[in-house]
C-alpha cells in the first residue's frame, strides 16, 4: 500500500514539473494527448522531433557550423534517409553504429534510426582502433555512419560492415567509394514513413578506461522520466541550448532530447573551443550551456577578461555532469558566472541520481546534492547492510525509472532492495546532501587506514597554483599502497613538491599525505574529459 502511495504522489508530482517546464501543454490535452502518441510510437527523441514538427514546423531545431535547420526540415530528411535504407534491408532490428562528432547529420541517423526500429550505438569519437573494432564487433554493428576524419580509424573493422559518411571536410577530397548521408537523402523521397513494430533504442558506452568500453542500452522510458531533469533544474520550453557535451555521452544525449522535447533551438558544435563556446552562448541568446566539468574548467580558465568579452547575461544554467565538479571549480563559477551552476551525478547505467542547485553548491561547494522526483539515493556497506547515519561512508546504490538493465553483454551491476551499484562510495551529510568520496576502487589502504584519493585532489585543486590535480593509490613495500599526486602547475605559477606535501599535511591526516607529488604538463583525458589512469600510472603524459 506505501508503494502504491508512494508511486501516485511520485507521479503527480511529475506531472506538474512537466507543466511548469512546459512539457505538458495543459490545458491543451489534445495537444498532450498527441506528443503521448507520438512518443509511444516512435520513441521520445522521434516522437518529440515529429510533434514538434506538427505543431511549429518552421521553429529552429538546431544549430550547426552549416547554418540552421527547423524541426520540419529535421523530420523530413529522416524520413528520406530512413527510406533509403530501407531500400539497402536496413531495417528493424539492425544495429547500426555512429562515429560522429556533433553536427546535422549524427541527428538525422538519430531520427532514422529510431523511425527504422534499429538499434544505435554512439561511438565515442576518442577510442583508439582497437576500441573501436572490438565495439563494432562485440554490438553485431551491421551499418557504420561516420565523419570523414575518423576514416582511417576503421582499418581494423570487418569490411563486411557497410558504411555511410555523414560529414565530409572541405580541406580534404570527397571520398569516391563511401556513399554520403546528403546523396541517400537527396536521391528519396521524404515523405512521412509508418512507425515501426518496436521504436528503435541507442546503446551508450562507458567510457573504457579500464578496458574495452561496455555497452549500456537505452529503450524505452516513460514519458514521466524526463521531469527528473525537470524537477531540481529550471529548463523551459522554447529557448536555446548550447550542447558542449558530446551527443554521444549520456550528459550530452539526455540534454539534447530534453530540449527537442520542450522544443528548444539546440547549437552544436563539431569541436569544443571555450571561447568559441562562449561566442555560441551570447550570438545565439542561449539560457542553458551544457558541459563535462573539464569543459568548464577550460572557459572558467580564460580568466575574467576574455569571459567579459562576450555577452552571456541571458545564460541561467550552466548544466554539469559526467565527472565530479571540485570545490574550487562550483566557487570560480559562480564568480564568474552567478549562481548558474547545476550540477547532476550519475552514470551512464544508473542515468539520474541526484542534483546540486546553485545555492546547494554555494553553501555545499562540491556536493552532488539530493535526488530529484522518482530517484532513490541509499548507502550500503561491503556486507550489503544499510547506512542512514550522517558522515558514515557507503556504496552508492541508484534507482530510476532511467537505470538500465544490464550491459549488452549479459552483464550488469550490483543490485540491492531493487536499486542498482554505481560503483563509486560517498555519504550524506547533516542535511541530507550526498557528497561522492572516489570510486569503490579508487580506495587504498595505506598503513592500516583506508584512503580515498578524491580528498587529497580537491584539496590540492584548490590552490591557486595548481590548475589541474589528480591523486591516485600506488603499491608501497612498507604500507602496502600510498598516495602520488599529479600536479599541472597554474600558468606562470611554480609549484615545490614539498611544499604541497607540508600543505596536505597541515589540513588532513598524516596518512593522506601523498609519498610523491610528481609536476606534468597535462593529464591525460579521453573525449568526454575523464582521466585515463592507465596512461598516467604508464608515465605518458609528461
Amino acid at each position: 500500500m506505501d508503494g502504491l502511495f508512494r508511486g501516485a504522489r511520485e507521479t503527480a508530482r511529475s506531472l506538474w514539473v512537466m507543466f511548469r517546464a512546459g512539457l505538458a501543454p495543459f490545458p491543451r490535452l489534445d495537444e498532450g494527448l498527441r506528443s503521448l502518441v507520438a512518443v509511444r510510437k516512435y520513441g521520445p527523441f522521434v516522437g518529440a522531433v515529429r510533434h514538434a514538427a506538427r505543431r511549429n514546423g518552421d521553429a529552429v531545431a538546431l544549430a550547426d557550423e552549416l547554418g540552421e535547420l527547423t524541426f520540419q526540415q529535421l523530420e523530413q530528411r529522416s524520413n528520406a534517409l530512413t527510406r533509403a535504407w530501407q531500400g539497402r534491408g536496413i531495417a528493424a532490428g539492425t544495429v547500426i553504429a555512429a562515429l560522429c562528432r556533433d553536427h546535422r547529420g549524427l541527428v538525422v541517423v538519430m531520427l532514422a534510426a529510431g523511425k527504422l526500429g534499429a538499434r544505435l550505438v554512439l561511438l565515442n569519437t576518442g577510442f583508439a582502433k582497437p576500441q573501436l573494432a572490438d565495439v563494432v564487433a562485440r554490438e553485431q554493428v551491421s551499418a557504420l555512419v561516420h565523419d570523414q576524419e575518423f576514416t582511417e580509424l576503421l582499418d581494423a573493422v570487418d569490411p563486411g560492415v557497410e558504411r555511410y559518411l555523414a560529414w565530409v571536410d572541405e580541406e580534404t577530397p570527397a571520398e569516391t567509394t563511401v556513399t554520403t548521408l546528403d546523396e541517400l537523402i537527396a536521391s528519396t523521397e521524404d515523405t512521412a514513413v509508418p512507425a515501426p513494430r518496436r521504436p528503435g533504442g541507442f546503446v551508450l558506452l562507458t567510457s573504457g578506461t579500464t578496458g574495452t568500453p561496455k555497452g549500456a542500452p537505452r529503450e524505452r522510458t516513460s514519458a514521466l522520466s524526463s521531469a527528473q531533469f525537470l524537477d531540481r533544474i529550471p529548463l523551459r520550453a522554447g529557448e536555446s541550448t548550447c550542447l558542449a557535451a558530446p551527443i554521444f555521452h549520456g550528459t550530452g544525449l539526455s540534454q539534447f532530447v530534453l530540449a527537442f522535447a520542450l522544443g528548444c533551438k539546440v547549437v552544436l558544435s563539431r569541436r569544443f573551443d571555450p571561447e568559441n563556446t562562449l561566442r555560441l552562448v551570447a550570438e545565439h541568446r542561449c539560457s542553458t550551456l551544457v558541459v563535462v566539468p573539464t569543459m568548464l574548467q577550460r572557459i572558467i580558465d580564460l580568466g575574467p577578461d576574455m569571459l567579459a568579452r562576450h555577452d552571456t547575461s541571458r545564460l541561467r544554467i550552466v548544466f554539469a555532469a559526467g565527472s565530479a565538479v571540485s570545490p574550487d571549480l562550483c566557487r570560480r563559477t559562480a564568480e564568474a558566472f552567478g549562481d548558474v551552476l547545476y550540477n547532476l551525478y550519475g552514470s551512464t547505467e544508473v542515468a539520474v541520481a541526484t542534483v546540486a542547485r546553485p545555492e546547494e553548491l554555494r553553501k555545499a561547494p562540491g556536493t552532488a546534492g539530493r535526488p530529484p522526483v522518482s530517484c532513490r539515493v541509499r548507502l550500503h556497506d561491503d556486507n550489503g547492510k544499510r547506512i542512514t547515519e550522517p558522515e558514515a561512508v557507503g556504496r552508492v546504490f541508484v534507482g530510476s525509472g532511467l537505470s538500465f538493465s544490464g550491459y549488452t553483454d549479459g552483464r550488469s551491476k550490483e543490485i540491492i532492495d531493487g536499486l542498482l551499484s554505481t560503483g563509486d562510495v560517498g555519504h550524506f551529510d547533516a542535511d541530507g546532501l550526498l557528497f561522492i568520496d572516489g570510486r569503490d576502487d579508487d580506495m587504498i589502504v595505506s598503513g592500516g587506514e583506508n584512503v580515498f584519493p578524491l580528498e587529497v585532489e580537491n584539496l590540492l585543486a584548490d590552490r591557486q597554483d595548481v590548475l589541474e590535480a589528480a591523486v591516485l593509490g600506488v603499491p608501497d613495500e612498507e604500507f602496502g599502497q600510498r598516495l602520488k599526486a599529479f600536479l599541472v602547475a597554474a600558468p606562470g605559477a611554480r609549484v615545490d613538491p614539498d611544499e604541497v606535501r607540508e600543505y596536505v599535511k597541515a589540513n588532513l591526516a598524516r596518512y593522506k599525505v601523498p609519498r610523491e607529488v610528481v609536476l606534468i604538463d597535462r593529464l591525460p583525458r579521453n573525449a568526454t574529459g575523464k582521466l585515463l589512469r592507465r596512461e598516467l600510472l604508464a608515465g605518458t603524459a609528461t
